[in-house]
Formats: C-alpha cells, structure tokens, sequence
C-alpha cells in the first residue's frame, strides 16, 4: 500500500440554503483545492457532515467527488454510520464508485465496549472493500471511544488483511508517534489536528488530514517546507498563524465558522445541517473582522511569506 503524503483536505459538502445537496458546486471546490496544493480529499467525514446524511446522499457526495477528482489525487471516504450493516453497504459502494481508500468511524452509539468488539466492527466494515485500503477514524472527542490506537493496530494487523493505517485525531502527540513507529513505521498514520500540525512533523508524520486546509494550505505547505528546511523559528510564526485563526473560528462555532470560511476565500459550500447552525450575516461579519484583525487575509496568496 502507498502511503499518503501532504495535505489531505477534509472535504466540506456544499449544501444549498434549504440543506438540499448543491453537487454543481463540488467541481469548484476540488479545483481551489487542487491549485493550492493539497494531496488529496477525504471526503464525508466530520467536516463533511456525512454523519447528516442520508446514505443515498452519502453515496451521491462520493461519486461526484471521485468523478470530477479523475484520478488527478487519491480521495478517501469516510463510510463510518451507526449501522455497522450500512457502513459495509457504504464501503462497497465507495470501492464500486472508484474511490481509491476508504475509512469509518466506529458506532458512536450502541459503542464497542470490549477492543475485540471495536475490531470486529471495523473488520466487517473494511471486507466490503477487499481491494482498498483502510483506515480508522480515531476520533475520541466525538465518538466517545477513547482507546490506545498502538494496541488497536497491533490487535487488528493480523484481523483486518486491508488495515493501512489511521485517521487520527487526537492532541496526544506520544500516543501517535508510538502509532506511527509500530512494526517499524509499517502504517499509515495520518495527523488530524491542525493547530498541532508541527508537533506531528517533529515526531515524523508525512501525511495529514485536515479542516483548516481547505482555506488555509497555501500556510501549511510553507509550513512544511521550513520545517523540511530546518528553519523551526519560521515554522513556529506559521503554526502560531494556524492556532490564532482556529482560535477565531471555534470561539465562532467551528464547524460553520470553517464553512463560513470558504465563502470568505470565494468557494462558498453554503450552510451547515442541523442539528449544527448556519452563521448569521452578522456573526459572519464579526467572525470576518476578527480573521482580519490577525491577518488571514494577508495569509490567502499561494506565494504569501
């Protein structure tokens, strides 16, 4: 399995303002995306809102993706539901839609309560798609299941023949730098926290998945690239940079404030769903003002120091 490099932007979905599907705005966005440089879209997962779907919606979403991507970078859907039976109908979908991995969240509900039962889930779900790789969505703040991923990947190596790697969204830095040196770095570990993208550098990531990348690569990559530079005092002023804008949004609600933020840089995705609330113009206007008092607009241009 090769492994994923870079900027993987967590795909937001477009939505029209009655909460109906906008597909015709997708092509728009992956373009943006692509022209500032990320590696690749994962799609339907938190930023995505696919929780808030309909699994025929969900399979709408990822075909319109895979279809207007044409194979330019690798897209990975996120086919986690509470169902474990509609994941595996999802999984397959997205391997028969093209998709080139998938990932899933496990049951946030009725949750796996014993690691074997996280495992098994996971299991069922990857067999669906027995030709791609998988990755699991370790995302304990909305999930609830908080457990060590080093002691799920070592259990689940040999139970999940597709196993690539995870998804993982966490602050605990220890925890993913044991994750990514197991079995001498045999998986793909992918950071998901970008306000601490650079601690994930210094312990090795190559890979990242991420909200924020969206609207803000072109920072990120210059990121990267001081820090492959060994400039740590220039990726530093970047990092804070990314902290201080996603201070801004989650004081302004996060999710709809990041979506807010598309519009903000010219590729609106329009509102969130229910049960998350769309900004009014006036919170979008304060939320505007105050990413121009710290300088977010002067971060846009792809060559911006």
């Amino acid at each position: 399995m090769t492994k994923l490099t870079g900027l993987i932007a967590a795909a937001p979905t477009p939505f029209k303002v009655d909460g109906a599907l906008d597909l015709d705005r997708i092509p728009e966005l992956v373009e943006h995306l692509l022209q500032d440089g990320v590696n690749g879209l994962y799609v339907l997962g938190s930023t995505g809102e696919g929780v808030s779907m309909t699994s025929d919606e969900r399979r709408q979403v990822a075909e319109k993706f895979i279809d207007v991507m044409k194979g330019r970078k690798p897209v990975i859907v996120q086919v986690g539901h509470l169902s474990v039976f509609e994941s595996k109908n999802l999984a397959a979908h997205a391997a028969s839609a093209g998709a080139d991995a998938i990932s899933a969240t496990p049951p946030g509900y009725f949750r796996p309560i014993t690691m074997n039962a996280l495992i098994d889930s996971a299991a069922e779900i990857a067999s669906q798609a027995p030709q791609l790789p998988f990755y699991f969505y370790s995302i304990p703040r909305l999930t609830g299941i908080d457990v060590d991923m080093t002691e799920f990947l070592e259990q689940a190596k040999e139970r999940i023949p597709t196993l690539a790697g995870l998804k993982f969204t966490s602050h605990s830095v220890n925890e993913f730098h044991a994750c990514l040196e197991l079995d001498r770095r045999r998986f793909d570990c992918l950071w998901g926290s970008d306000e601490m993208l650079l601690s994930a550098l210094a312990v090795g990531t190559r890979g990242m998945i991420g909200t924020t990348y969206n609207f803000a690569a072109p920072l990120y990559r210059q990121m990267i690239d001081h820090f492959q530079r060994g400039d740590l005092t220039a990726a530093q002023q970047l990092q804070s940079r990314a902290v201080a804008m996603i201070r801004v949004m989650i004081r302004s609600g996060g999710l709809p404030a990041f979506k807010a933020a598309m519009e903000f840089v010219g590729v609106s995705c329009g509102p969130v769903r229910l049960p998350l609330s769309t900004l009014s113009e006036a919170d979008k206007k304060k939320l505007r003002q105050e990413l121009s008092r710290i300088g977010f607009f002067e971060w846009l241009s792809r060559n911006a120091a």
